[in-house]
């Protein structure tokens, strides 16, 4: 049976700048950066989401059907413009960011997929703690929990919001606790939990823990077992879709390794780094433009 990756999140457009300039216009999203590179590497892929009834808007819904993204739970939200996230690069190629959003009601009725066992579930960011959509996001990830897919969280908790933590711990707590899988970068973590001592805390909560530290590599930790796997070294353009790519490298890896739900609680070295590896060539890639997903011709190397 084929398998499905169901992605969850904000679709917006990103304005992309250096020096002050600006370099490039992208549609854009946590999630839907990794939705991007999977479906460009032929993937079956479905995102829930909502989208303004804008040019800009129709723009991405375009994006969308060229890059092999099911639009079926696309909402779009009448009378509203498309988010729009402003992004200034540094020396590094990081970006620092200014959101230009709204968030409307209509958006928690969204159609709930029907999963299959073995399917996966892509959620994180910002997007999954919001109160507003917080509904939402528990339904769609109940109903996949309830069918046996593999739920793959990024919660992506920038120096932007580490100023809400004891408010929004809690439920980044709860997400944790329902993923099958926890990607995070060690800034990410350190602002969770407010300083580098996470890990104890972390394996009690996340069974299959990925730990992303930029040039430092990348560390994974599952219930019997600690690994590290080195980074590359690349000079940057821009970082902006890094940690999204890895996470589409990661889902790619899990499919093409036919590994379901039942299997990823029983990895061996081997297969983390099978999967790691995968991960870190899909963010290496990003990191080399102003793109936020991978090339169609990265996807095409990899598939022939």
């Amino acid at each position: 049976m084929k398998r499905t990756v169901y992605g969850i999140g904000e679709t917006i457009c990103d304005i992309i700048f250096k020096d002050n300039q600006p370099q490039a216009a992208k549609a854009g999203g946590s999630t839907f950066n990794a939705m991007v590179s999977l479906g460009r590497m032929g993937v079956s892929t479905s995102f829930i989401s909502k989208i303004g009834d804008d040019k800009m808007g129709q723009i991405i819904m375009d994006f969308m059907q060229e890059n092999n993204i099911s639009t079926d739970n696309m909402t779009i939200w009448q009378g509203h413009k498309t988010d729009i996230a402003l992004a200034f690069l540094n020396e590094k190629g990081d970006a620092e960011y200014s959101f230009y959003k709204e968030y409307d009601k209509q958006f928690v009725e969204a159609n709930i997929p029907e999963f299959k066992k073995d399917d996966i579930l892509l959620f994180g960011s910002y997007f999954a703690l919001n109160t507003l959509l917080r509904p939402l996001v528990l339904r769609v990830v109940e109903a996949a929990v309830a069918a046996g897919v593999i739920i793959y969280y990024d919660p992506n908790f920038r120096n932007s919001h580490a100023h809400e933590i004891e408010l929004l711990r809690p439920t980044l707590m709860q997400n944790m606790t329902m993923a099958t899988v926890v990607r995070g970068s060690d800034e990410d973590f350190e602002n969770i939990f407010e300083g580098n001592a996470y890990l104890e805390e972390m394996k009690a909560i996340a069974p299959q823990l990925i730990v992303t530290k930029n040039s430092a590599g990348v560390d994974v930790l599952d219930k019997e077992n600690d690994f590290h796997f080195p980074a590359r070294e690349i000079i940057p353009v821009s970082t902006i879709g890094a940690g999204d790519s890895f996470n589409a490298g990661f889902i790619y890896a899990l499919l093409k390794n036919n590994i379901g739900y039942d299997d990823v609680k029983n990895l061996s070295e081997k297969q983390w780094e099978v999967m790691v590896n995968t991960a870190v060539s899909f963010s290496t890639e990003v990191c080399q433009s102003y793109d936020n997903y991978i090339s169609q011709d990265f996807a095409d190397s990899l598939v022939q």
